[in-house]
């Protein structure tokens, strides 16, 4: 059973539809024991961080995905997801983030682009990654802001766009994803399929 996280601000429909497409047993919840007690764990996101921070102190499930992440069961980030999982980030300054990543979300530079980064863009595989398929394929983005890390290990792929900005951590059992994997095609979902056979 794979438990994917509601507090209130994610793209819970999408990431459900595609669990459910692949054949895989799912529930939307915000009940701590039902996160604690699945097999795996996705912590969706869309939305401001300092909002989604905001919701998860309120009902304590900050603690629960801290815990969730300590315990060795797979856990996936995705998106503002991702985000929550650092220490902080420039679009809430003063909130704190979950921690289990050391480092922060800052806003992307302008160089002209658009900003969200809207869109597909290719991955380049920084290591070997049990999520991650091949180096180069085309995942789907909606962002303003991506990870930087003291710990540049953890970063598992990078993507261009005005500059090489770091997407995807991944650190034993947790993994997380700055683009939308549930959106991302034939790609994304291969990526799903291997998190969920973890």
């Amino acid at each position: 059973m794979t438990a994917i996280i509601d507090y209130g601000a994610g793209n819970l429909r999408s990431v459900k539809n595609a669990l459910d497409y692949l054949g895989a047993e799912s529930t939307v919840t915000s009940d701590p024991d039902a996160i604690l007690n699945a097999d795996r764990v996705i912590l969706p996101g869309v939305g401001a961080f300092g909002g989604a921070m905001s919701s998860l102190a309120k009902t304590g499930l900050d603690k629960t995905i801290i815990s969730a992440a300590k315990s060795g069961k797979p856990l996936l980030g995705i998106c503002l997801g991702l985000q929550l999982m650092f220490e902080e980030s420039e679009e809430s300054p003063g909130v704190k983030g979950l921690g289990i990543f050391k480092g922060k979300c800052v806003k992307i530079p302008d160089r002209g682009l658009k900003i969200p980064h809207m869109g597909w863009n290719s991955l380049e595989k920084a290591k070997a990654s049990r999520l991650l398929g091949n180096d180069g394929e085309y995942v789907y983005f909606v962002h303003s802001y991506y990870l930087t890390t003291p710990e540049p290990e953890i970063i598992s792929a990078y993507t261009e766009y005005g500059e090489r900005l770091g997407v995807a951590v991944e650190r034993g059992s947790v993994f997380a994803v700055q683009f939308h994997p549930e959106k991302s095609g034939e790609a994304g979902l291969n990526m799903l399929k291997r998190f969920l056979a973890l």
